[in-house]
């Protein structure tokens, strides 16, 4: 990875719904009406206007992604992506996922949004091995990284330093 690219990367362990970046990704559920996980935090953290706007998007697509404004979150938005369910990794599911981060992206660019925070999509209640959903998100935001300008800096927030670490060690960092 360039350092270029590489600059431009953050990993942190900590509460997505506290950062203040430009969007937050909500590893969501088809509904996009709340769930359990990171997907509830938001919801609770964002209020109750949150899951109004989300009603008014009609769900959301395996791999596809929305975006709603932040409302009581610290981030501006809150881009919305369902990531797939793991069940052998034979039946699309490295595609999905990887779609998840690049139609994330390609909303973050599009609204000319500078900072983004993803958590580890599909790694909890979805059941994708950590370290390989790790390595997708990682070869997928590089690659958007070195070629497009926006968003100028993105974040992995992990749950655990367990999944932090993973993130530095893919990356090469010792931070």
């Amino acid at each position: 990875m360039s350092p270029d690219v590489l600059a431009r990367v953050v990993v942190v362990k900590g509460d997505i719904t506290r950062l203040r970046v430009d969007a937050i990704v909500n590893a969501a559920n088809n509904t996009l009406l709340g769930g359990g996980g990171v997907d509830g935090a938001i919801h609770n953290a964002a209020g109750e206007e949150l899951y109004t706007e989300c009603l008014t998007l009609g769900g959301c697509e395996t791999g596809r992604a929305k975006m709603t404004r932040g409302y009581a979150l610290p981030a501006k938005h809150v881009i919305h992506t369902v990531g797939p369910v793991y069940r052998n990794g034979t039946f699309g599911e490295p595609d999905l996922l990887r779609s998840c981060y690049r139609e994330s992206l390609e909303l973050a660019a599009g609204a000319k949004l500078e900072t983004i925070a993803f958590p580890c999509i599909s790694t909890g209640i979805y059941g994708y091995p950590v370290t390989a959903a790790c390595v997708i998100a990682v070869e997928t935001v590089a690659a958007w990284l070195a070629s497009n300008e926006l968003p100028r800096v993105v974040t992995f927030c992990c749950f655990s330093e367990k999944d932090a670490a993973l993130y530095r060690e893919r990356l090469g960092r010792r931070d």
